[in-house]
């Protein structure tokens, strides 16, 4: 079986700990995905607060901020969409996107979550620093992040900003005073930003991204979205330490491969994470929801 990924790709995301590749999806399925997210955001405008069929942990399925109205929805999170959607489904189990994956953590992989982060033209939704293992811990950090672009991302409508060979380095604390509070300090924060890179990109195109890199993204001030169909992947031997922020139906399944039967570990201390327990993990970095009427 051909790669998807050429030998130079794969050094450079080891390298840099993240990787664009373009047109990680068909047409046919980028088209599918857009008009069921365009759907999504139609149907936001006739609620005031987080709403849908609750995940299976009993939080609602969709997010908004605050600055969110029927006239201008403020959409920010699907939590779980390919727990709802065949297509949202189709992309994370089948396409040129996991093919990737398998390039770089091998050919046994599992689904671990996934979710749409997006910024609504306007929105005020800010993604602080932070790394995703924090969330997520495993016994191993054979864990990638695929980002798959849903909109042009551009760098005035909240592209990701990332901080290359990060996941080489340390893993920072997302507690302050005892509170985990899912960012990095403003100190550290400023100093990650002075290294910072941006990932830009079309319509499905993909950045892969380890799961120790340090990332985030400013919000929207352009009049253009930028919608991103995220998915975790976990090579098969990477147990979670902790459970799934945002449990799926489909939580360990594999998606390439077959099962195996030993747990792999590393030697790496990692903070454990607080479950969130509101719609998005927005909240937890001090972002609110919107409250309704």
């Amino acid at each position: 079986m051909s790669k998807a990924l050429s030998n130079k790709q794969i050094d450079y995301f080891w390298e840099n700990g993240y990787l664009t590749v373009e047109d990680a999806v068909t047409s046919s399925q980028l088209k599918k995905l857009k008009a069921k997210l365009a759907g999504w955001v139609e149907e936001s405008r006739n609620h005031s607060e987080p709403y849908g069929q609750p995940t299976i942990d009993g939080r609602p399925r969709f997010d908004m901020g605050t600055e969110h109205t029927a006239e201008k929805p403020a959409l920010r999170r699907v939590n779980n969409p390919s727990d709802i959607s065949p297509i949202y489904y189709e992309v994370m189990s089948d396409s040129r996107m996991v093919d990737m994956v398998c390039d770089l953590i091998g050919k046994n992989i599992k689904f671990h979550h996934c979710k749409i982060n997006l910024k609504c033209p306007g929105g005020h939704t800010v993604v602080h620093y932070h790394q995703d293992f924090a969330f997520t811990p495993h016994s191993n950090d054979d864990v990638v992040t695929a980002l798959l672009m849903l909109d042009h991302v551009t760098h005035d409508n909240g592209c990701l900003m990332v901080v290359p060979g990060s996941h080489k380095g340390k893993m920072y604390s997302l507690y302050e005073d005892g509170i985990f509070v899912g960012r990095v300090s403003d100190t550290i924060e400023n100093k990650l930003a002075e290294k910072q890179v941006p990932i830009l990109g079309k319509p499905g195109d993909v950045c892969l991204m380890h799961t120790r890199l340090a990332h985030g993204s400013a919000a929207n001030h352009a009049d253009t979205s930028r919608g991103l169909y995220i998915c975790v992947y976990t090579a098969a031997d990477a147990i979670p330490l902790a459970k799934n922020p945002m449990p799926s139906l489909n939580e360990g399944k594999i998606i390439r491969g077959e099962a195996v039967t030993s747990a792999r570990m590393i030697d790496f201390e990692v903070e454990l994470p607080q479950q969130p327990k509101s719609a998005s993990f927005f909240t937890v970095q001090g972002q609110d929801s919107a409250e309704g009427i």
